[in-house]
């Protein structure tokens, strides 16, 4: 009997998986069911912006359902984040994040959701650098003599931000404890107003998005002296890496990433990004998005999964040695 009843007990539990594995297949192939919407939590113009609606208009045309970009900004994209890890767990909902995404956690204590359980990866779908760039009146050519420059005149250097914990700020913080140097930070409200100062040479140094400060280097505003990514990129191969230029080991590159509810079933997830990564392998969303400044990229889950655990823990390393605080 009791070699009966475990037999029966495990023909009720594999049954019960099957129906769970059926079920999913079932989501999956209605996958979707209504509306789309995508969250870009940060102000219309800017790189998750750009890529949420040329990604929303591909699923429009592919599944014939509505694909409605909301822009929800506020406090580094934790507005725009809490709104979708509280949505219903279908993939209905998506999320596309900047690499400031992975800060977060230890920028912000409280925040008010769990971003490893209630946001499921789905896909790195582009990436880009930022460049280190200085204005032509700083009388450096090269990485290794601005670290020259900074060991000779302690604290007396300034580099601004787009913001405390933003990616420029934390590639600052980088190259301050990779180079052994102290160059001050000095944050302003967003990267407009970062570059007018720059720009003024009243802030001389700056990471600034490949694709913003080309034509001002081309015009001679400003002198570059390497791309933040652990190579040369494709839109500016003539620029060397900052690695290669004399930090070796130098890498903060400048990604986006999409999410979506953490409950969503893993065949709606899997079903998702196959989409995402044919809409962004198609040559023309390539060259559109090459013109923005990036790479696309287009990895499974378990791959952005690894990536994202990689980029929050080398940003939680950067933010404790700095002695960032959020808000």
């Amino acid at each position: 009997m009791k070699a009966f009843s475990a037999f029966r007990k495990s023909a009720v539990l594999a049954m019960a998986f099957a129906f769970i594995a059926v079920a999913n297949d079932c989501t999956a192939q209605n996958y979707p069911s209504g509306p789309l919407r995508i969250v870009s939590p940060y102000p219309p113009g800017g790189g998750t912006d750009i890529l949420a609606r040329t990604i929303g208009q591909k699923l429009n045309e592919r599944f014939s359902q509505p694909a409605v970009v909301e822009n929800r900004s506020g406090a580094n994209g934790t507005v725009g984040a809490a709104f979708v890890a509280k949505s219903p767990p279908d993939g209905h909902t998506m999320l596309i994040v900047p690499a400031g995404y992975a800060a977060n956690p230890a920028l912000y204590k409280n925040l008010p959701f769990d971003q490893a359980r209630e946001l499921a990866p789905v896909s790195h779908i582009a990436s880009g650098p930022l460049v280190l760039v200085v204005h032509p009146s700083l009388p450096v050519k090269n990485v290794k003599e601005l670290i020259a420059l900074a060991k000779a005149q302690p604290d007396a250097l300034n580099i601004g931000s787009a913001g405390n914990g933003s990616l420029p700020h934390l590639s600052a913080e980088l190259f301050n404890s990779m180079a052994g140097v102290k160059i001050a930070h000095i944050p302003f409200k967003g990267s407009g107003a970062a570059v007018i100062d720059v720009l003024s040479g009243q802030v001389p140094i700056y990471f600034m998005n490949v694709l913003q400060c080309l034509p001002l280097i081309k015009s001679g505003k400003l002198r570059p002296l390497g791309v933040s990514s652990p190579q040369r990129s494709p839109i500016a191969p003539e620029l060397p890496s900052i690695a290669e230029a004399g930090l070796r080991g130098f890498d903060m590159t400048n990604w986006y990433g999409l999410l979506v509810q953490g409950g969503t079933p893993r065949d709606t997830i899997n079903k998702l990004q196959q989409e995402v990564a044919r809409i962004l392998n198609l040559p023309e969303l390539k060259e559109r998005l090459a013109g923005e400044g990036m790479t696309v990229v287009a990895s499974t889950p378990e791959q952005f999964v690894e990536f994202l655990a990689r980029e929050t823990a080398k940003f939680n390393r950067i933010i404790q040695a700095a002695g960032i605080k959020g808000n």
